[in-house]
C-alpha cells in the first residue's frame, strides 16, 4: 500500500478494496457509498445476487459472446462481473456436485467470500472399492485452481485403474498405490500449467485421498486437507495429520483449539507443485469392523468443525435432516460451512461403508485389532523446513 493511502473496506463483506474500485473484488458489492460516490438501487442488490449465484447448484459456465447478468439483466464483462450492478456471474467451477455411485458423492463450492473455487475433487468406484480425492489450491499462487483439478483427476485415475491388482486387505499395497497416485498428481499439477516450474510462485495444492474396501480404509495426504473415519458406533478418527504450522504447534503440546487459531495455522509445510521439496504422500490404514462414513474434505469445512467427534456430530445432525444419501449430505455440510462463515472454498466427499461381512472371521481377532496404524512416523515437533513464505491454502 502506498504511504498515506486510505484502505476502504467493503460494506458487505469487510474485504479491503483497491483505490477507485467501484465493486468489491471478493463479493461484488457496490463500493460507491464507501468511496464517496452514489449507489443506485440495482448496485445495492449486488451482494445478495452474488451470494445467490454462488450457492446455485450446477451453475452454467459463461458462454462465448455477451452474457446477461442473472441479477439485473445487464451485460457481464470479460472479467465475469456485471457492468451494471457488479454481481459476479456464476461459473461451473463455483459449485460442482459429483456422484460416482449411490454410496459415493461429493460437493465442491466457492464459499461465501472467495472469487474463485480453487478446491477440486475426483471420485471413483472400481468394483467394491471406493475412491475419494480432494485437492485444495494454494490461494497465493495463480492458477492453483488448474493445478488442483489436474492433480485430483490424475490421482483418482491411478487409484481406480490400480484397484483391480491390489488385494482388498493388503494395506501395504494400497499405501504404495496412494504414494504413486500422489506422485502422478504432482506431475499433473506441473503439466497443467506450462510455465509452472519457471514461476517464482508456481501453482500448487494439497492432496488427500482415500481408498475404501469392504474391510479396509487407507488414506494418503500432503498438506492440510483431511480424511476422517466416522463409524456409526465407536470412536470417530481424523486419519490424516496436517502438514501445517498448526500441527507442529499441537505436536509441541498446544491444544487443537489454540493451535488452529494461531496466526500461521494454515501455513502448510508440504504440498504438491513445482516448488515442493517433498511430494511423497504419507499414508495410514485402518481396518473397518462396522458401518460408517469416510469423509474427505478441504479446510473450508474443518475450519468450523475440526475435532473428529465434532465432525461426527455434524454428520449425524445432517443425516437426521436430509437422510443417508451421500450427495444430499455433502450438499448439507457445504451449506452449513457457508452459513458458518464460508471464508474459504469448501469441499466435502463422502463414501458410505456398510457393515462388513467376513465369513469365518474370529470376533476376538477383530476386537483386538489396534485400529489406525500409520505407515510413516510423525515428524518431530519443530521440524518446519527452513524456507520462508510457506504457502497457505
Amino acid at each position: 500500500m502506498v504511504s498515506g493511502e486510505v484502505a476502504v473496506a467493503c460494506p458487505a463483506c469487510g474485504e479491503p478494496a483497491g483505490e477507485g474500485a467501484r465493486f468489491c473484488e471478493s463479493c461484488g458489492a457496490a463500493l460507491g457509498a464507501a468511496q464517496g460516490g452514489p449507489v443506485d438501487a440495482s448496485a445495492a442488490a449486488a451482494p445478495a445476487a452474488d451470494a445467490a449465484a454462488a450457492a446455485a447448484p450446477q451453475a452454467a459456465q459463461a458462454a462465448p459472446g455477451p452474457v446477461a447478468c442473472p441479477a439485473c439483466g445487464g451485460e457481464v464483462a470479460d472479467d465475469g462481473y456485471c457492468t451494471q450492478c457488479g454481481a459476479r456471474a456464476p461459473v461451473e467451477r463455483d459449485h460442482r456436485e459429483e456422484s460416482a455411485a449411490p454410496h459415493v458423492a461429493g460437493v465442491t463450492d466457492v464459499g461465501a467470500r472467495r472469487r474463485r473455487n480453487e478446491d477440486a475433487m475426483a471420485l471413483g468406484v472400481a468394483g467394491d472399492v471406493s475412491v475419494l480425492v480432494v485437492c485444495d489450491g494454494v490461494s497465493s499462487a495463480p492458477d492453483s485452481d488448474v493445478a488442483s483439478q489436474a492433480a485430483a483427476t490424475a490421482a483418482r485415475d491411478v487409484l481406480v485403474a490400480g484397484a483391480g491388482s491390489v488385494a482388498a486387505d493388503d494395506a501395504g499395497a494400497w499405501s504404495r498405490l496412494l504414494v504413486t497416485a500422489g506422485d502422478r498428481a504432482d506431475a499433473a499439477a506441473h503439466a497443467a500449467v506450462d510455465d509452472a516450474a519457471a514461476r517464482q510462485d508456481p501453482p500448487s495444492c494439497t492432496f488427500a485421498a482415500a481408498v475404501v474396501t469392504p474391510a479396509l480404509l487407507v488414506a494418503g495426504w500432503l498438506g492440510d486437507s483431511r480424511v476422517y473415519w466416522l463409524p456409526d458406533a465407536g470412536t470417530p478418527e481424523q486419519l490424516t495429520e496436517d502438514d501445517s504450522v498448526a500441527a507442529e504447534l499441537m505436536a509441541g503440546g498446544m491444544s487443537r483449539a489454540a493451535a488452529e487459531r494461531s496466526p500461521d495455522a494454515h501455513a502448510i509445510t508440504r504440498w504438491l507443485g513445482a516448488d515442493a521439496e517433498d511430494t511423497t504422500a504419507r499414508t495410514v490404514a485402518t481396518h473397518l469392523t462396522g458401518a460408517g462414513w469416510v469423509l474427505a474434505c478441504s479446510d473450508g469445512l474443518w475450519n468450523y468443525a475440526s475435532a473428529p467427534e465434532v465432525v461426527a456430530d455434524l454428520l449425524r445432525d445432517a443425516t437426521a435432516r436430509v437422510g443417508a444419501d451421500p450427495a444430499a449430505l455433502s450438499r448439507d455440510l457445504v451449506a452449513w460451512a457457508n452459513a458458518a462463515g464460508g471464508h474459504d472454498n469448501v469441499t466435502v466427499a463422502l463414501a458410505r461403508v456398510p457393515a462388513p461381512v467376513a465369513a469365518g472371521a474370529d470376533p476376538d481377532t477383530l476386537a483386538a485389532d489396534p485400529g489406525t496404524t500409520p505407515t510413516v512416523r510423525r515428524r518431530p515437533a519443530g521440524s518446519l523446513p527452513e524456507k520462508p513464505g510457506s504457502p497457505t491454502p
